[in-house]
């Protein structure tokens, strides 16, 4: 099922396959998605009517709010299991986020004179898409919802697409209002974007879009970027290990798999620095999905994104981790700390065999919504700074103004501005 192959060995094209992984979708989802959000601003309620018309009779606008009524009833439908498990989720990724709030305004005097800082102010009004298609993510909920909590944003609304019963799952609706949400609204797609992003069908117009979802969702937050914020383009989920050879390949087969369940574009790929475990990892692979719940999903994607790869050392291992620039980036060694300044590209990282991806999904509290498609290179996680402005400020006395006059002036006259100039020397003391 899958083959085991040497990094230094791979041909160009073979090397390009592996690394071809994109946040973007395709041309025609964005010509269908553009032809979309158009009808909907063109008329929200007839577009909203046509597209989930089919999944309630007589559908009104106030029908895709959840009522209180359901939110009550959500927790009630699930375990207690399943309920402490999702507070002390929420518990966890509050703490983590909450710590990242240092410092969050200050000023120093740079200068005799010369105050400067920076005034930090949460977003007021935030749109969180939970993702509800092939499997219920109550963690995205938690993810998306308490680090807009933590940063102290105002308003958080939800939206999620409803099943053919026009219900949301209630595991999505229970962590959705757990972790802080206002409202929550059945809705899907490019229209639950476009909704958000213009304040559309009854729905609030927000200030920033956040949460993952498939090549449609990405597809609406990209052309609706400008009239309102978005997080960060969110493809299909990838996991990217090094091991060495005291990694446990059972361990490691089921790290891989644990990836690859999420969707048939998804991309898991393991470089071992030793042959045989990567041939036992390949063995317990091919052995291990058939059984698996979402088989035929890990099937698709073992063959469009997964890979077995041999390295000669670390250096190699690592150059070609970096050069993929990996979502998650999982160090399966023995002193995995004493190797963590050799990443430079990586959404997050997970240090040590007792350290898998999926602990970091759900419960340790560092955020689980990252860039993917090699887009680790120049974007960051989701954080409590995604929800945060940051308002620069500056007071000079006269004193303080004399000494920066010659240098703005200089510069305004040297741009042709001779009102900035007017307006800094007419001050002259």
């Amino acid at each position: 099922m899958i083959e085991v192959e040497f990094l230094h060995r791979l041909s160009p094209a073979r090397r390009a396959a592996i690394l071809a992984r994109s946040a973007a979708a395709s041309a025609g989802v964005k010509e269908a998605t553009a032809e979309i959000l158009a009808r909907l601003v063109g008329g929200p309620e007839e577009e909203l009517r046509r597209e989930y018309g089919p999944l309630k009779p007589g559908l009104t606008l106030a029908d895709f709010k959840v009522s209180a009524e359901e939110i009550e009833a959500a927790p009630k439908a699930l375990s207690a299991e399943v309920l402490t498990a999702l507070e002390k989720a929420a518990a966890a990724i509050y703490k983590f986020h909450a710590a990242q709030l240092e410092r969050p305004s200050w000023f120093e005097e740079f200068a005799p004179g010369l105050l400067a800082g920076r005034l930090t102010r949460p977003l007021e009004r935030v749109g969180v898409y939970i993702p509800g298609g092939r499997a219920a993510y109550p963690s995205s909920a938690l993810m998306n919802i308490v680090p807009a909590k933590a940063a102290g944003v105002a308003e958080i609304v939800a939206v999620s697409p409803p099943g053919p019963d026009f219900t949301i799952r209630p595991e999505i609706v229970a962590a959705a209002h757990l972790a802080g949400a206002g409202a929550i609204y059945k809705l899907g797609g490019a229209w639950a974007v476009g909704c958000l992003a213009h304040g559309l069908a009854g729905l609030p117009r927000v200030d920033k879009i956040v949460g993952p979802g498939n090549a449609w969702v990405t597809a609406a937050k990209l052309a609706v970027f400008g009239q309102t914020d978005i997080d960060l383009p969110a493809g299909p989920s990838e996991g990217f290990i090094i091991a060495d050879g005291q990694a446990r390949a059972d361990w490691l087969a089921w790290d891989l798999l644990a990836q690859l369940e999420h969707d048939p574009l998804a991309s898991a790929v393991l470089v071992s620095l030793d042959e045989g475990l990567a041939r036992r990892v390949a063995a317990e692979i091919s052995r291990l999905y058939p059984g698996l719940e979402r088989r035929d999903i890990v099937g698709e994607a073992l063959k469009n994104g997964a890979a077995v790869l041999v390295a000669e050392n670390l250096d190699e291992a690592f150059d070609f981790a970096n050069l993929y620039a990996p979502e998650h980036l999982h160090l399966s060694l023995a002193e995995p700390l004493s190797h963590l300044a050799r990443v430079r590209h990586a959404g997050s990282v997970f240090l040590g065999p007792h350290a898998p991806i999926a602990a970091g999904d759900y419960a340790t509290g560092p955020n689980h919504v990252l860039p993917t498609g090699g887009s680790a290179r120049m974007f960051s996680g989701l954080s409590v700074d995604s929800f945060l402005k940051k308002i620069t400020f500056q007071h000079l006395t006269p004193e303080a103004l004399g000494g920066v006059l010659p240098t703005a002036a200089t510069l305004a006259r040297a741009e042709g501005l001779t009102a900035h100039a007017r307006s800094l020397e007419i001050r002259r003391p």
